[in-house]
């Protein structure tokens, strides 16, 4: 049998960059009070050995593998997919790793994508599948890894970093009013989520306080198309509609042009995410923005304070109203 040979070591690594085996650790782990000649020549001297770090022996040591499992929706919605991009960034920079697959909306399917994540030894978990029935599965469960819900929306949840929906809601809704819009509709997301509820019971709430006519909700599923049909059933005296997401804004449009309807000169029409085709519709649509970024982020910070030890929550993030051309004074 051939002789096994073994790969560099942290100490070769070490003794070639002319410093400790700890500073080679700290390079490794993105440890901030380096310095960059430092940190570059401990660098150059893992490329020219080719070390690999051996993840599997530092967990054994640790109990910890330094991994984020992260469990995304089955249906490729920009706002938690655009959040799990974050967490992968704000994980790397913080020295771990993630690990995603995805969830159907059904207990046993929730079952077995945990026991995969927990299966692969994940310290952590970052759940951005927000349909009810995957959050109260998980929550069932009793974990003994910190749980990060995300854009929770109005559920219920031990730990989350999520976008303040209400504010965004009423950020839209304001700016409507203040354009004398008296006659708005709502176009919800699907009701199984979180956001979704959130943003309707807050509509409905708005048009309470104000002492207007709630004209009847329509419900899509977060799809262009979902809006364009829900278009064809927007009420004649509407003269503005609030969108549950911008896709189903464009469909919204779309539809309303086919009937003859201009906007914003007759329906005023408002989004909620920010997504980059928003500021490129026809017209440019005027939307509530998440900040995506900071949610992720938020998540990680949660996760490497609770492995610390610390029982902290985050704040809600704000959202942003962002004015573009797809609004205006409401009609006559």
């Amino acid at each position: 049998m051939p002789k096994q040979v073994r790969g560099p070591s942290m100490h070769d690594v070490a003794a070639r960059a002319g410093v400790s085996h700890q500073t080679v650790s700290r390079v490794l782990n993105h440890h901030p009070s380096l310095r960059p000649e430092t940190r570059d020549r401990v660098l150059a001297a893992i490329t020219e050995l080719g070390y690999r770090r051996n993840l599997a022996a530092r967990a054994l040591v640790t109990g910890r593998t330094q991994t984020i499992g992260m469990v995304g929706p089955d249906t490729a919605d920009i706002g938690p997919l655009s959040t799990l991009h974050a967490i992968e960034k704000a994980a790397r920079e913080a020295g771990m790793s993630t690990l995603m697959t995805s969830a159907e909306p059904a207990r046993a399917q929730v079952l077995e994508t945990v026991e995969f994540l927990l299966g692969r030894g994940v310290d952590a978990l970052a759940v951005a599948a927000q349909q009810s029935e995957i959050t109260m599965a998980i929550d069932q469960l009793n974990l003994d890894v910190p749980v990060v819900h995300l854009l929770a929306g109005d559920q219920d949840v031990t730990l989350a970093a999520s976008v303040d929906q209400q504010a965004g809601v009423r950020m839209a809704l304001g700016h409507l009013r203040d354009l004398g819009h008296e006659r708005i509709q709502h176009i919800s997301g699907p009701l199984t989520f979180g956001e979704a509820r959130s943003r309707r019971a807050t509509f409905e709430a708005f048009i309470a306080s104000e002492g207007l006519e709630l004209l009847p909700i329509l419900e899509g599923d977060w799809t262009a198309d979902s809006g364009y049909a829900a278009g064809r059933d927007v009420a004649a005296e509407a003269t503005a509609v609030l969108c549950g997401n911008d896709q189903m804004a464009f469909g919204l449009i779309h539809a309303l042009h086919d009937r003859g309807v201009s906007v914003p000169r007759e329906v005023s029409v408002v989004g909620f995410d920010d997504t980059a085709e928003a500021r490129h519709s026809l017209p440019p649509l005027t939307t509530v923005s998440q900040d995506f970024a900071a949610v992720g982020r938020a998540a990680v910070g949660l996760i490497v304070a609770r492995l610390a030890g610390s029982d902290d929550a985050a704040p809600l993030i704000q959202p942003e109203l962002l004015v573009r051309e797809s609004t205006a004074p409401a009609r006559g």
